[in-house]
């Protein structure tokens, strides 16, 4: 029995990087779906993502009004997943740094795993980022591992994957954390609950064409989070 499944990304002004990212998904030639939500991007990237849809009928697009943030648009795909009855959600990146080719080796996973999630700090892992960056992102990373006491090494990569039909008693909409933190806080749930956390080496590139959208201040907001899950638990 084949699965039915459903890749997902949030976009806002990716038209430099949104012709690769639908290409590399086609490429692969996999009876998968993909949802794209675009916060009604100023660069026009939502007008390319319909152009691709009028003629591939398995991407399609949610339009909103305004940037509403990423965690909400993950929630939203989360939903639209379980109502249009899909068995797996694979979500990434649009700005190329997660590479599509590693999606069959998600699918594969999610055959026997009810979570899984790709990996820059574990063995086999790569990141392109350097410096201050690549520092506070892994001693976050380090940090949130060691306050949460979960046996993972990546919390804040988007690059996962969800049987939807393992995790029975897991929502995405019950996460209180906003932006970034969302991330993390979505392995703690899934952690509480009793499931595996699969993870696979992933390269993370960084991007070649537009302007990353994390704030600098993000790190400090989702490290502050890690301690209200610790403290309120």
């Amino acid at each position: 029995m084949n699965n039915k499944i459903l890749i997902f990304s949030a976009t806002y002004n990716e038209i430099l990087n949104i012709d690769n990212f639908i290409k590399s998904i086609n490429e692969l030639n996999l009876p998968i779906n993909i949802l794209l939500i675009d916060d009604n991007s100023p660069d026009n990237t939502w007008k390319k993502i319909e152009e691709y849809s009028k003629s591939k009928k398995n991407i399609h697009l949610i339009i909103r009004k305004k940037k509403e943030g990423l965690d909400t648009a993950h929630k939203m795909a989360y939903n639209y997943s379980i109502i249009n009855n899909y068995d797996f959600l694979i979500t990434l990146d649009a700005d190329m740094s997660h590479d599509p080719k590693k999606i069959p080796e998600f699918i594969n996973e999610l055959k026997t795993n009810a979570f899984v999630i790709g990996s820059r700090y574990m063995k086999g892992g790569k990141c392109d980022m350097k410096g201050l960056r690549l520092f506070m992102s892994y001693l976050g990373n380090k940090f949130i591992k060691w306050i949460l006491n979960i046996d993972c090494q990546e919390f804040t990569s988007s690059y996962r994957g969800f049987n939807l039909k393992r995790l029975k008693n897991f929502d995405l909409q019950n996460i209180s954390s906003r932006g970034y933190s969302f991330f993390m806080e979505t392995i703690y749930h899934i952690h509480n609950k009793g499931f595996i956390i699969k993870q696979i080496p992933i390269y993370f590139k960084d991007r070649k064409k537009g302007k990353s959208k994390i704030p600098k201040i993000e790190i400090f907001r989702t490290l502050l989070n890690v301690l209200r899950l610790k403290i309120f638990k």
